[in-house]
Formats: C-alpha cells, sequence, structure tokens
C-alpha cells in the first residue's frame, strides 16, 4: 500500500491518466504500491505495471528492472504492462498487446474552432449541462442502451460500469450532464480532478433515444470550464482508438502527445515465474 503523503506526491507528478491512485484502485479493486519511482496496482495474482516514471525520463533498460522487482516482490501469474515503449524481447512475449498514443489538449493556448462552438450553441437551444458528483439510474439506462448500440470492447465496457465503484468514492470524480428540456439524459461524461496539473476525460456516452445534436461537444465543452475553474494547465483526452475518435478529439484542438503501448504477461504456473524472473535477472 501507499501513505497519504505518497498519494499526494503521485498526483503532484503525475502525467498520464494511469498515475491517478483513486481511479486505478476504485476500477481495478487493486492495492496501490510505488516501487522505486514506478506506480503499481495488484489486482489478485495480476499486477498493473505503469511503466511512466513519475520522475520522467523513461529509459527501456529501467523498465526491465522494474519488472524484475516486480515479479521478486509480488511473485504474480500475470503482469499488465503500460509503457512508453517496450523493448522487443518484452513484446515478443505479450499475449495481448495494444499500441496507442495519449491526446491531451492544452488549456492555455486553447482556442475553440467555430465547427465546436455551432455545436455547443445548437445543443445549448435544445437542452441543458449540468454537473453532478453521483450516477443514478438514468444514467444506468444510458451505459446499457451505449452498450448495446456500439457492443465497445470488453475493457471499456468494464470501464463504464466501474463508475458506479468510482464516482462518488472518488472527491475528485465530477459527472457532466447534458439533458433535454424534458430532463431526460442525453449524454454524460465522468471527469477525474485528482491530479494537480491536469483533469482526465475517464469516459462518456451519448444517448439515440434522447438524441441532441452536440450533446457530446457540449460535455466537452463544460469539461473545459471545468477544468480551469480547477486551475489544470491540460486535459487528458485518454486514446486515438479510431480514426472517428481522434477527429473529435482534434477538433476541439486535442493533440497526440505521449506513446502508448500495453502489453500483457501470463506468466501462470510458478515454474514459468521463477523462469521469467530469472531471465529478467539475466537481462
Amino acid at each position: 500500500m501507499i501513505t497519504e503523503e505518497q498519494e499526494r506526491d503521485t498526483l503532484a507528478r503525475a502525467y498520464v491518466p494511469e498515475h491517478l491512485v483513486n481511479l486505478m484502485t476504485l476500477v481495478s479493486g487493486g492495492e496501490p504500491f510505488l516501487v522505486d519511482d514506478y506506480f503499481c496496482c495488484r489486482v489478485g495474482d495480476l499486477v498493473i505495471v505503469v511503466g511512466y516514471p513519475l520522475g520522467g525520463g523513461f529509459r527501456a533498460d529501467k523498465l526491465e528492472r522494474l519488472l524484475h522487482r516486480v515479479v521478486e516482490i509480488f511473485r504474480p501469474c500475470e503482469i499488465a504492462i503500460v509503457a512508453p515503449e517496450l523493448p522487443g524481447h518484452i513484446g515478443q512475449g505479450c499475449s495481448e498487446r495494444e499500441s496507442d498514443v495519449y491526446y491531451t489538449l492544452n488549456l492555455d493556448r486553447l482556442q475553440i474552432g467555430d465547427p465546436a462552438r455551432r455545436s455547443v450553441a445548437k445543443a445549448m437551444r435544445l437542452g441543458f449541462v449540468e454537473r453532478s458528483t453521483g450516477l443514478d439510474s438514468a444514467h444506468r439506462a444510458l451505459a446499457e442502451e451505449f452498450v448495446e448500440r456500439v457492443n465497445p470492447p470488453d475493457r471499456v465496457k468494464t470501464l463504464l460500469f466501474r463508475m458506479w465503484e468510482y464516482v462518488g468514492r472518488c472527491e475528485g470524480a465530477l459527472v457532466v450532464n447534458v439533458r433535454g428540456r424534458d430532463g431526460l439524459l442525453a449524454a454524460f461524461y465522468v471527469v477525474d480532478l485528482t491530479a494537480r496539473d491536469f483533469s482526465t476525460y475517464v469516459i462518456g456516452c451519448r444517448s439515440r433515444r434522447n438524441y441532441i445534436p452536440g450533446a457530446s461537444d457540449l460535455c466537452f465543452h463544460e469539461m473545459i470550464k471545468a477544468s480551469r475553474e480547477a486551475g489544470k494547465t491540460y486535459i487528458h483526452l485518454g486514446l486515438g482508438v479510431n480514426e472517428g475518435v481522434r477527429r473529435f478529439k482534434e477538433k476541439w484542438g486535442g493533440v497526440p502527445a505521449i506513446p502508448y503501448e500495453m502489453c500483457r504477461l501470463a506468466v501462470r504456473k510458478p515454474s514459468l515465474r521463477n523462469a521469467l524472473a530469472g531471465w529478467l535477472a539475466w537481462r
């Protein structure tokens, strides 16, 4: 576990969403740890290794030494790694792998373009925006509608429905809602404000049943306002994911900023765990 002082220090030095202690632990149900200058989260026999050193200055050889330490300390059956780069020999052993890039939005230099402004104005004519610190049955119904309509990847579904474990239990969690003039929920965003320097877009949904054109843009605009009020200098917008998501983030001024690599290493038997420990030691 980590102390309250270590958590404050982690949030003061955070620069990727995986450094957000409450988000990682409440969503995963795991225990937070610091190993050297890296944040980790243990969930049973799985250890999530955030390979972005809190002090910056990533080096592949230090990531290898970190994995060695994790194996020694936790003896996991599986390791999930997120890092800006994976050494080739580690990448070759992944049972699951993903490459992407984090998008960020600089609030100091932000100039909202005309397409985004028009979309926000249109949504405001048809509905209104509000902020809350809880999720209710209307949010659940919208989330279920979204999953049925879009059929997102399993990890997105898991993250979405874990929001009920996270929102309300984290002081820095904010929900931005867009409702029609009839009060029906048209869209919502979940935003994390716990890091010192940035806010984080965690996840969001919009409805087709209670459809309001531009509802997502209105959520985004309110997220910017809340982030500025909280004194943040930038917003983490998450990964690029696909062309449609990238276009939406770029419309608002988001830019690709930090490389992202994800790898899951399955080490299911003690003998294999020992072999991995020895292999990493040799490296």
